[in-house]
């Protein structure tokens, strides 16, 4: 019997810290073997813990790292490397490093959390598959069809992450090694990253088996996968190749039984992206038994640092509510938003800032119920008001402002029924500009009634775009602002970032301007890897950047 390896990190794994060197350790029995999977139950175990561990369990330890409560981590680590979302204060550093654009190298933390969250995920596919076998019974199809999924689902994420090029610009960059339940230890001692090409044909196999084996599936909830995930993620994967016409294809049939928010929907005050409606395909959702809600007065979790509206009287908890740490949007894409798109309504109006203070509660109460919080933990914390992020509502109405244990119990989408819309559009037009254009303006109109074609063009540095693809690129800015997609839209579009520009609303001394896209987002291997995988590769420790950037004001 051989052993099968179900993680990638081999032996003795080290992490080194900011705050000093900390050693995680993966022994080589970290494997299941096939007698293990035969247990009866196993199969069933090994389902629930694809699905059941995707948000409020922590990577390390018991729930008490503040950034370490899941995959939605990595939206506000990926999103902060950007423009977007702006960080305006950095107390209380948890994402710091993402956002300051420092500690991203191969022998830092952040590699390894990167490295242990995606393989240990990998790890739980690949668990269910060596269970269900080669060709499962009829009864196992839908488990197995899960694990597919969600293994293509991770690989994806990683493939954009790590490869220097979008497989349509460069089918041959490297993106990371591939474990399957088939690997053994010994393989993994010399396991090379697959080229875009590779790593893509074996996505695109997953998904394939998976479309399969969930044909006629039908999932309890929104929180598991069926085939139209797989549909959705297949439109994602050839998007990405470059392979227009099966992107529209599959964009257009993960449509099927979905309707788009509605802007009340979308700026809802009690449910507003805490709770799936007809437009959420996917997503995850925190429970109030988590360890991540349970411990560290539930502050280790994604509403701590998404979501407001916490009452400091009653909880005085949450890192964007009560700890200084409120996460804003880019003041120059908020600016570019008309007042007639409902999605402005999801942050605070940058003119409360020149408002005394009598004045600017009265204006912010037209986007909470309580003003006075919001006032007092900005200001009572020098942050500004202005981008202030509404767009996450907490949980539970009242009783979840008064109590975190309820508020911070969201859910968080990981695909919606717009991203396919906006797929479609974009492959459209690729192929007939004219056509896209059709299902841009059809679309953009659900949200602004007014919209006008024509009015979203910046380039941010990179002039060969398409004026199409840059409108495009607003809309989804916009439209899933805080949903872990800005980075790899900037990189699968090869734009550059301007954080330095008149009235920035960015954090001093790291207003960075690049007019390249940015090699600090194409991410390391964490060290250890490299050093016990002979035949891995890695990305160069990213050029640190030091200081403001000469500001500018043209996009």
């Amino acid at each position: 019997m051989k052993n099968i390896a179900k993680f990638s990190l081999i032996a003795v794994s080290a992490a080194v810290l900011a705050t000093g060197c900390i050693k995680e350790t993966f022994p080589q029995t970290s494997y299941v073997t096939t007698s293990q999977a035969q247990v009866p139950g196993a199969f069933d175990r090994f389902v629930d813990a694809v699905t059941s561990t995707l948000a409020g369990f922590p990577t390390y330890g018991g729930g008490t790292a503040a950034n370490d409560f899941g995959v939605t981590r990595f939206f506000i680590a990926w999103d902060s490397m950007g423009q977007d979302l702006v960080q305006p204060n950095l107390t209380n550093g948890w994402f710091n490093q993402f956002y300051t654009i420092q500690s991203l190298g191969p022998t830092y933390a952040a590699s390894q959390y990167v490295w242990t969250l995606y393989y240990g995920h990998i790890r739980a596919c690949n668990n269910v598959l060596l269970s269900a076998g080669e060709d499962p019974d009829d009864a196992l199809k839908p488990g197995a069809g899960i694990a597919l999924f969600y293994r293509a689902y991770w690989y994806l994420d990683m493939a954009q992450m790590f490869a220097k090029q979008p497989y349509y610009l460069d089918s041959s960059a490297e993106t990371v090694p591939w474990v399957d339940e088939n690997t053994t230890i010994e393989d993994l001692y010399s396991n090379p990253r697959l080229s875009n090409k590779d790593m893509f044909d074996k996505i695109l196999a997953d998904l394939d088996k998976a479309e399969s084996y969930l044909a006629s599936y039908k999932r309890p909830n929104k929180y598991t996968p069926d085939v139209s995930c797989v549909y959705g993620e297949k439109a994602r994967a050839y998007l990405l190749m470059g392979e227009w016409s099966k992107a529209r294809e599959y964009a257009k049939k993960a449509q099927s039984g979905y309707t788009m928010m509605t802007p009340d929907q979308y700026t809802d005050w009690e449910t507003g992206f805490n709770t799936p409606n007809s437009a959420w395909m996917l997503g995850v959702t925190f429970k109030s038994d988590n360890p991540c809600i349970q411990n560290n007065d539930a502050d280790s979790s994604w509403a701590s640092w998404m979501c407001m509206e916490i009452n400091p009287n009653t909880s005085g908890c949450g890192y964007a509510a009560n700890y200084g740490r409120p996460i804003h949007i880019d003041r120059h894409l908020y600016e570019t938003v008309p007042e007639t798109d409902c999605r402005k309504k999801c942050y605070v109006d940058f003119a409360i800032d020149d408002m005394d203070e009598e004045t600017a509660k009265a204006a912010l109460a037209a986007y909470t119920n309580h003003p006075d919080w919001i006032w007092d933990t900005n200001d009572g914390n020098g942050n500004p008001n202005g981008g202030t992020n509404f767009k996450f509502r907490t949980a539970g109405g009242e009783a979840g402002r008064d109590n975190q244990y309820i508020g911070f119990v969201v859910a968080v989408p990981l695909m919606r029924v717009e991203e396919m819309y906006l797929i479609e559009a974009e492959a459209a037009g690729r192929m007939n500009e004219a056509e896209g254009i059709e299902l841009l303006t059809a679309f953009a109109k659900n949200r602004d009634a007014n919209f006008v074609y024509g009015t979203h063009n910046e380039a941010y540095y990179n002039t060969s775009t398409p004026a199409f693809i840059n409108e495009i690129w607003w809309q989804r800015r916009i439209e899933f602002w805080g949903e872990g997609l800005a980075t790899k839209d900037i990189k699968r579009l090869q734009k550059g970032i301007i954080r330095s520009y008149p009235n920035s609303n960015h954090y001093n001394n790291y207003r960075y301007n690049k007019e390249s896209t940015p090699d600090w987002m194409n991410l390391c291997i964490v060290q250890t890897e490299a050093n016990y995988n002979t035949a891995c590769t890695n990305n160069p420790d990213p050029d640190y950047p030091t200081g403001n950037s000469p500001v500018v004001s043209t996009f």
